[in-house]
């Protein structure tokens, strides 16, 4: 009792420094307007982007490829080949790459499809030291609400693959809207340029807008650039891996590294785990499935921390909280294909507005 009475006596005042009255009550009011009419407008263009989607992401995605394949279509134009001839070559050597990533990612997911009731049996005899928690669990559920109908907790195999082939494999139109904005977006882009530039009058707004096109096409493909011989060499580790460890189809494995990859973060773990899964599947024992995950974060740690930093740090300056709640959002909004577009709306986003909004550099002392 003397506890509680000298707990309640207690007093722990606010620490408030310099605190000084607002001047006029009407800049306040005026104040939440304004971020009010803000707030409705972000909102409402939040809810348009969602709901244009299938008609956006393609779009979107055909333009940023499109802006980092540019320096290539302006190299051509130099040697004096054509822009038709350059674009249309441009355009075949993205279907290619695409086609090709189908064919190599096709084949195993069609096998783990067919063979889905035996990988799930495989997946429920390996992980049985985790009966005893899912039976706690289910006991919890029970004594906290009893009238709800007693359920297993199961895992199917196809009922995960299923739903992720349907996301991350485009339809049929939106792969159309795809490579159609793509060849048209190469093939005039010298013209979108001069419109977008002659949009404004004054000569300040044009250089302004001609520096934010060529910063923006740099750094993106920069970014492009590096990025993909990064992961080119994550996806040939991954393949070795795979093949070390005694994985099925080691090139699809290198395929897989090489595209997760380009995902912060995220890319690397869904990677973990897949390796864990199939490795559960294709080895008699958890030690053994243990190897290729902890192998492969031996190389992304290794990726992530040491060669990306020393590589890009000094040439692309991206927070890496910045990065992350991007990458949060965009996958939110569009789904696998927001987090591969993630950096490069983040790279552009900042250059806009670096150019509107400049830093003030602070004087060297003398």
């Amino acid at each position: 009792m003397e506890f509680i009475k000298a707990s309640r006596g207690r007093r722990f005042p606010l620490v408030i420094t310099d605190p000084r009255p607002v001047t006029k009550v009407e800049t306040i009011w005026r104040t939440a307007a304004q971020a009010a009419t803000i707030g409705i407008f972000v909102i409402a263009l939040g809810a348009a982007v969602d709901y244009s989607r299938p008609i956006l992401l393609p779009i979107i995605s055909a333009f940023m490829l499109a802006i980092m394949l540019g320096p290539l279509t302006s190299l051509a134009g130099r040697f004096g080949v054509p822009s038709v001839v350059s674009a249309a070559v441009l355009w075949l050597l993205s279907v290619a790459v695409f086609y090709g990533i189908i064919v190599s990612l096709s084949v195993p997911i069609v096998d783990s499809l067919d063979k889905g009731p035996q990988l799930a049996a495989a997946i429920k005899q390996k992980l049985h030291l985790l009966d005893r928690p899912l039976s706690a669990l289910q006991d919890l559920q029970k004594a906290l609400l009893p009238n709800t109908p007693d359920s297993t907790m199961t895992f199917s195999f196809i009922s995960v693959l299923r739903p992720a082939v349907t996301i991350v494999t485009p339809a049929i139109g939106q792969m159309v809207i795809f490579f159609g904005t793509l060849f048209f977006a190469l093939l005039g882009r010298r013209q979108m340029r001069r419109s977008m530039i002659a949009f404004f009058d004054g000569r300040d707004a044009r250089l302004r807008t001609l520096r934010i096109l060529n910063d923006v096409e740099s750094n993106l493909t920069s970014y492009l650039s590096v990025v993909a011989v990064i992961n080119l060499g994550v996806g040939i580790a991954a393949c070795a891996i795979a093949f070390a460890a005694g994985l099925p189809n080691p090139l699809a494995w290198g395929v897989l590294g090489f595209i997760l990859n380009f995902v912060p973060y995220l890319g690397a773990l869904l990677m973990e785990l897949i390796f864990f899964a199939v490795g559960l599947l294709s080895f008699p024992t958890l030690g053994q499935a243990l190897l290729a995950p902890l192998a492969y974060l031996a190389v992304a740690t290794l990726e992530g921390h040491f060669i990306t930093p020393s590589i890009m740090g000094y040439r692309l300056l991206l927070n890496p909280l910045v990065v992350f709640l991007a990458l949060v959002f965009w996958s939110w909004m569009w789904g696998p294909i927001g987090a591969l577009l993630a950096v490069p709306l983040l790279i552009v986003m900042l250059v806009v507005i670096n150019h509107l909004f400049p830093k003030d550099e602070a004087p060297l002392p003398s």
